[in-house]
């Protein structure tokens, strides 16, 4: 296997779960951290021991807050910074990215205002680059200790694809390709709004049908919108899609569920997000009900939890709404 030098951009959870699992592939990484004071605690502790506590650093990894210092001679920069914080967190790059450079993201999400997916946030700063997304049921607790994992590579450049398919994969982290860029980027960020909608199902106390139900006709939603904006409905069947679905609806780890299950159970939406951690889900709700509403594209349950986030409407109300809804022939409904 070749060995590459890795820039991974982002020092949450991912970023580090990435840097962990790269280094222990044998390739050279540095980890860039955008604030000084966390990349010194990384540093002095080789633990992200706010959110991956007991996951050792290898020494091996450069910790890094100089982005100069940090995309020096790599090969391929790793991108593991929240949709919502991408664009002004890569500002300092652009000026040190001298030629062609391969950008792959791992980020969730949709920008707000653009409805901008992440690669192509990454073109509008870098210009023409290759690019390609990273994605999947992949929780970093999860993936950082060795516990097995499948993802799937998406580039429109299928050599890249293939690229990121051999130096990331291994025994314990499986990589399928693919060429559809709009519907993997897609179904990562949609499966974060299903995912609040699930936790507030736990939060109501309602049980496994109500779960179950919320997946299947959740998974028809995202599968509709992903192909009124130009993705293949076979990849919401796939790992990006149904297999991330189940993952972030279900696992104690979901920050999306966990922002859900808080709500439903009665507290504020500011008092949740007070925390350390990142919910994409929470941004993507506005970008995708305002999408959705002006091309009229039938999204009942993401329409839901928009309401809740930013609407103020309960969430026992907006359960009730649901249930009360027309019901028809599923394959129309």
């Amino acid at each position: 296997m070749r060995r590459f030098r890795f820039a991974v951009l982002g020092s949450g959870g991912w970023g580090t779960a990435m840097a962990v699992h790269l280094a222990k592939l044998g390739h050279g990484v540095a980890l860039w951290s955008a604030r000084p004071e966390w990349a010194a605690e990384l540093a002095a502790k080789r633990e992200n021991a706010r959110l991956l506590p007991g996951v050792r650093i290898p020494d091996s990894v450069a910790i890094e807050h100089d982005p100069a210092r940090a995309v020096a001679d790599a090969d391929l920069w790793a991108i593991a910074i929240p949709t919502a914080f991408l664009r002004v967190a890569l500002a300092p790059f652009p000026s040190h990215c001298t030629g062609s450079v391969r950008l792959l993201s791992l980020a969730k999400g949709i920008e707000n205002g653009t409805f901008l997916r992440p690669t192509q946030i990454l073109e509008s700063l870098f210009g023409p680059q290759t690019t390609g997304v990273l994605s999947g049921p992949s929780h970093a607790e999860e993936m950082a200790r060795g516990l097995p994992t499948s993802v799937v590579a998406a580039s429109r450049d299928p050599e890249f694809a293939l690229e990121i398919q051999a130096a990331f994969g291994s025994d314990r982290f499986r990589v399928y390709t693919n060429r559809d860029v709009v519907g993997v980027e897609l179904a990562g960020a949609l499966k974060n709004v299903l995912g609040i909608a699930a936790g507030i199902c736990d939060g109501l106390g309602f049980g496994d049908n109500a779960k179950a139900a919320l997946l299947a006709r959740g998974l028809v939603e995202m599968t509709r919108f992903g192909v009124a904006a130009g993705a293949d409905a076979a990849t919401f069947a796939g790992l990006a899609g149904a297999g991330d679905l189940i993952a972030t609806c279900f696992s104690r780890h979901g920050r999306n569920r966990r922002v859900g299950e808080r709500l439903g159970k009665g507290e504020t939406l500011t008092d949740i997000l007070a925390g350390p951690m990142v919910a994409e889900g929470v941004w993507t709700a506005r970008s995708v009900a305002e999408w959705a509403k002006a091309r009229g594209i039938e999204t009942p349950i993401m329409t839901a939890v928009h309401q809740v986030l930013h609407e103020g409407k309960p969430p026992l109300a907006a359960v009730s709404d649901l249930m009360t809804r027309y019901v028809g022939e599923e394959s129309e409904c």
